[in-house]
């Protein structure tokens, strides 16, 4: 769900299916954010003289290494101004002492 800032109790849904680690498009015209498959998912974002209109969800990839997050904890991804390339911070191993790695892609 989308709310207006500051706290309001207008919400408009995005997703059907569930979702989180949403991440805003550099201009606010797009909301990404995980399903619960790891399906990086977009969707756009218009303003209307109402609030937002949420236009129709669609698949960008399925990465099963991003971890879905909830709460504050950020999201496991970074997207470019425009939403064209995406930068996925991945753990490996389970130990403290995993390494991090950085996985670059481009929008399909």
């Amino acid at each position: 769900l989308v709310r207006t800032f500051p706290a309001s109790t207008t919400k408009w849904q995005v997703s059907t299916g569930g979702g989180a680690s949403p991440v805003w498009r550099g201009d606010g015209r797009e909301l990404f954010y995980l399903t619960p498959d790891s399906t990086l998912v977009a969707v756009p974002i218009a303003a209307t003289a109402g609030g937002l209109e949420p236009g129709t969800a669609r698949p960008l990839f399925r990465n099963r290494d991003l971890p879905m997050r909830t709460g504050t904890g950020g999201a496991p991804y970074a997207a470019t101004a425009d939403g064209q390339r995406f930068l996925a911070i991945l753990t490996v191993g389970e130990a403290e002492s995993s390494p991090i790695v950085l996985q670059t892609g481009a929008r399909p």
